[in-house]
């Protein structure tokens, strides 16, 4: 079991490397900039490591509320010390509830 948990975190972390892969590589491009390897190699470390804590606070999060699953009251008090993250969350959100709820009425 924990050869195939291994597996799968390796799965990730190798998507996750040419996701920010190919984001730099965009962005060299229009910059007009070469990286290294291993500044690709680092900063895919520094995100994941970034994604783990941030997966590991919405869990306590839901668990203090009671709640086994994450929900967007969880990511909201995760961003919460962002303002501008927070808005931007927050409008999404209520905009997902609007439209939900629309979609509710028409029935």
């Amino acid at each position: 079991m924990a050869d195939d948990s291994e597996d799968v975190q390796e799965q990730l972390k190798a998507a996750l490397w040419f996701a920010v892969g190919k984001m730099v590589d965009e962005e060299t491009l229009k910059r007009n900039r070469n990286v290294t390897p291993q500044f690709i190699g680092a900063l895919t470390e520094m995100v994941w490591a970034q994604i783990e804590n941030v997966a590991l606070d919405l869990e306590s999060f839901s668990r203090h509320a009671g709640r086994t699953t994450v929900n967007t009251d969880d990511v909201l008090l995760l961003a919460r010390r962002n303002q501008d993250l927070h808005a931007i969350i927050r409008d999404f959100v209520d905009k997902q509830k609007a439209a939900k709820a629309k979609g509710k009425s028409k029935r």
